[in-house]
């Protein structure tokens, strides 16, 4: 699953059609509430196939189901339990071999989110055969089997998907939803004779059953876990291209939008290509399909069903007039993260979601990987790595943070397990590990993994055998273990010294974190790489400490020579003056690193602010673009730390406007056709920054493209759109935002209309941002836009947009997937630098989350409180430097 870890955007707000029974209709507009389910079934039987034939009800908003299960009784029992939520049963009955039927007497605990078929008699261990019918609820947020309306040319439409991970599938058929275990399916789906239906595997048989439908049967699955079943069905069209396997592979997208998939279709073939070799298992199913669905999820952007990808369009579809490079990098790095998964993953589970990062970080790894190999001109500086590494950390150095391996209980704690640490982190480790093998042990590694592991499951350890066989005497379980089995990031403090002529340094493990100056550090064996004077590389294993000798004493150290080690970097201050005066020599990306590593460790007193300021001003003008980036990312922070104290966040701005102005104009507001990907993306970021930073120049301008949009929407390229009218709406006046709101009203394609719902919810202007929220809780902006509104308010006005949601609360619930609810009312706080929301935060929790489940809340608060101290440390010597540099 690709998770959005940016902001929070909204999934599905019910539709008017009124349902066959009151009970489905209450069930229908209110999202699944947050829960304290313990998932894991008793160990009494087990599947081995179903047969599921299911009926939708599209306009009623509810399902028909009929399902058959083989199952395997392991130990003498009167009952049989199945995970299920919000379904309703009749005609059970349970068959062994060619006995008489043995009916079933269900108990449905919703609490619980399970089904009893208890028996008049004890069950033998044996197979038997389980079957029902049942009716269930089609939900309006990405949970289960849910709808999708949207708007086109022709008038509004409604499509059906599912979304399973990571228990959801009980919502749509009664099984054992857990991941370690697996079965076969056979999949019969009824549906409008004008609608396309899809699932994991082709079509085997269609025929018209009359009164408008057609019956659907699917080939039989192979064997897997129940979160990645799907299904969907709607007026679609579908292109195809066949990879070098013969696997055919599709892409699915509503009537009219199929060829905007033309660059994810052929991004698939190249990635499966890549992927064949790279696991020596060729890709094992006959299809591969990206089903691409309108609107948005606070959960996830896309979905790694077996055989049949979901991806909403934002993330799958390339409309030329709205699309920029990052789009496409964004597009070809999403289907390469699902594709990995189709091997680690589907092919190969985790065993519980304890190992959830071996899908997800492991899938992040991949797709920055083959990224990187597919096109190289996207990170001409192999900058992206280092990037994903020092993000994770921005969470694991909190004391809210986990390990990688963690435990998880509850259904909340599966889906709160889908963050930063798992996803971030486990990919920053797995790519610090492959450096400290070498890649071809690594890769052989996985391949032996693949092999022993395929169509079952798996944990942690599994994997780690396989590696340490393909690495022998490398310390490798004991660095793996360090680093998945404890949370936090190791701090590796440098001094040095020059003794006949060779250059001594000592390395001292400790511990980097943000709250907890006084912690005692924890042990990591930490695999470091350094360079010298002669610019060759030297490889240590830190246990506690190290001590190494290079070769002569003319240059400065670098230690995280490639930026691939998972730690910070503390240099003693004479090392790091040496390092300062040699920056422009390092290679891009260590030039990155050290500014990444000094900004962090300056925010917690580890490290004069002077030494990352000056590293700003050290940039050369015609840097490369990523060190431009990275001076507008670092100016554009700092600027945070000054929020509410304008004289002093003046002088701020007249330094960062002194940098990155020039910046700007050198670059030109319109690209030109041999620019770089690099290049245009830091066009964009510098007009975002400095708009954000009251540019007036840049505002103006802004402003002037925009009146030139409204009268010729091609006068916009793409590449400048989004960040135009994000400085236009982040400025805006009502006389504006009445033309943004315009043009969301007229706007058929569904994807641009979802922009540009979202745009009027960005003004700082109090008035207008009130106008958004109110509008969020309509029918106006359409079925995913409504949270995501309140989201982008709550960017620029925490407080009201936290207010408001809590206010509304009933109403704001079901515009929320249910995954995402403990986590979405904190986040709409984070921004805010007072501790009256931490209070409120509290409050909230208490009173609507279960104490399991409290992480997200809990990290909010810690982000707040340490926020607002260490902005009362840094801000004096922020001061002190723009002053003495005359700003």
């Amino acid at each position: 699953m690709r998770r959005s870890l940016v902001t929070a955007i909204a999934l599905a707000l019910a539709s008017s059609a009124v349902s066959v029974h009151a009970q489905a209709q209450a069930q229908a507009t209110a999202a699944p509430a947050a829960t304290e389910v313990t998932t894991q079934l008793p160990r009494t039987a087990r599947p081995v196939h179903y047969r599921v034939e299911v009926t939708p009800h599209a306009e009623q908003m509810t399902f028909d189901g009929k399902v058959s299960i083989e199952l395997d009784v392991l130990s003498a029992t009167d009952n049989i339990v199945l995970q299920a939520a919000s379904l309703r049963f009749s005609n059970s009955q349970l068959v062994m071999g060619k006995g008489a039927a043995l009916p079933a007497k269900v108990s449905v605990d919703e609490a619980n989110q399970t089904a009893t078929f208890a028996f008049d008699k004890p069950l033998e261990p044996g197979r038997y055969t389980l079957s029902t019918d049942y009716s269930g609820i089609i939900n309006t947020q990405a949970n289960g089997l849910f709808a999708l309306d949207y708007t086109t040319d022709s008038g509004k439409k409604r499509a059906l998907f599912t979304q399973f991970e990571n228990s959801d599938a009980r919502r749509f058929v009664p099984s054992w939803d857990e991941p370690g275990y697996k079965a076969t399916f056979d999949l019969t789906l009824n549906v409008p004779v004008a609608q396309m239906a899809v699932s994991n595997m082709p079509e085997a048989s269609s025929k018209v059953l009359g009164n408008g439908l057609k019956q659907v049967v699917f080939q039989t699955s192979p064997k897997m876990s129940t979160y990645l079943l799907f299904l969907s069905a709607g007026e679609f069209e579908r292109a195809t291209i066949a990879a070098d396997n013969g696997t055919e592979i599709g892409v699915i997208a509503q009537t009219g939008k199929v060829e905007q998939a033309r660059f994810a279709l052929e991004a698939s073939r190249d990635v499966i290509r890549e992927y064949n070799d790279y696991f020596g298992v060729a890709y094992p199913l006959p299809k591969l399909d990206n089903v691409a669905a309108p609107g948005r999820s606070q959960f996830f952007s896309a979905m790694e069903n077996w055989g049949a990808i979901f991806t909403f369009e934002y993330s799958l579809l390339v409309d030329p007039a709205v699309s920029s490079v990052s789009d496409k990098q964004g597009i070809f790095s999403t289907a390469a993260h699902e594709i990995a998964h189709q091997w680690f993953g589907n092919l190969v589970t985790m065993a519980w979601w304890d190992d959830l990062w071996l899908n997800e970080g492991f899938a992040t790894w991949m797709a920055g990987r083959t990224t990187h190999k597919l096109h190289p001109d996207w990170d001409l500086n192999g900058v992206r790595a280092a990037r994903v590494s020092r993000g994770a950390m921005g969470q694991d150095a909190y004391v809210t943070t986990h390990p990688i391996v963690q435990h998880v209980a509850t259904v909340e704690q599966a889906s709160q397990a889908f963050d930063g640490i798992t996803y971030g982190k486990g990919a920053a480790v797995i790519g610090m590990l492959e450096d400290y093998v070498g890649a071809d042990a690594w890769r052989n590694g996985v391949r032996s993994y693949v092999n022993a592991h395929a169509y079952g499951n798996a944990v942690t350890d599994d994997l780690w055998r396989e590696m340490d066989k393909a690495a022998p005497g490398k310390q490798f379980l004991d660095v793996a273990h360090h680093f998945t089995l404890q949370p936090g990031i190791p701090l590796i403090r440098v001094a040095s010294a020059c003794i006949d002529g060779k250059t001594q340094v000592s390395l001292q493990q400790g511990e980097y974190t943000i709250d907890r100056k006084d912690k005692v550090p924890l042990r990591w064996r930490v695999p470091v790489t350094l360079r010298g004077a002669d610019g060759k590389e030297v490889r240590t294993l830190v246990d506690g400490s190290s001590n190494v000798q290079l070769a002569g004493c003319k240059g400065p150290v670098l230690v995280n020579a490639g930026q691939k080690g998972y730690y910070r970097t503390l240099y003693a201050p004479e090392q790091f003056k040496t390092l300062s005066g040699g920056f422009d020599r390092l290679p891009v990306v260590d030039q990155l690193g050290v500014m990444m590593d000094a900004s962090a460790l300056a925010a917690v007193g580890l490290q004069p602010e002077a030494d990352m300021l000056d590293l700003t001003a050290k940039v050369a003008a015609d840097a490369p673009a990523d060190l431009w980036q990275m001076v507008a990312r670092t100016l554009g922070g700092i600027d945070s730390v000054f929020d509410g104290d304008v004289p002093r966040q003046a002088g701020l701005r007249r330094y960062a406007q002194s940098r990155l102005a020039p910046a700007l104009a050198s670059l030109g507001w319109d690209g030109r056709e041999d620019d770089s990907a690099q290049t245009r993306q830091l066009r964009s970021s510098l007009i975002g920054t400095l708009g954000g930073m009251n540019d007036p120049q840049v505002i103006a301008e802004a402003r002037r493209r925009f009146d030139a949009f409204l009268a010729n929407p091609e006068s916009l390229s793409p590449e400048l759109r989004s960040t135009v009218l994000g400085v236009v709406a982040n400025n805006a006046d009502a006389a504006t935002w009445e033309k943004l709101h315009t043009l969301a009203k007229k706007e058929t394609s569904s994807m641009v209309r979802d922009q540009y719902y979202r745009l009027l919810a960005m003004p700082k202007d109090k008035a207008l941002a009130q106008r958004a929220l109110e509008m969020a809780l309509t029918d106006e902006p359409g079925a995913t836009n409504g949270a995501s509104m309140i989201s982008a308010v709550s960017h620029e006005h925490a407080d009201m947009a936290f207010d408001f949601a809590l206010a509304h609360r009933e109403k704001v619930d079901t515009l929320v997937d249910g995954s995402s609810r403990a986590g979405y009312y904190p986040e709409l706080g984070a921004s805010a630098d007072n501790l009256q929301m931490v209070d409120k935060i509290k409050a909230y929790a208490d009173r609507y989350i279960a104490p399991t489940s409290r992480r997200d809340a809990e990290t909010v608060i810690a982000n707040i409180q340490t926020r607002v101290k260490l902005r009362g440390e840094r801000k004096p010597q922020i001061d002190a430097w723009l002053k003495q540099g005359g700003y």
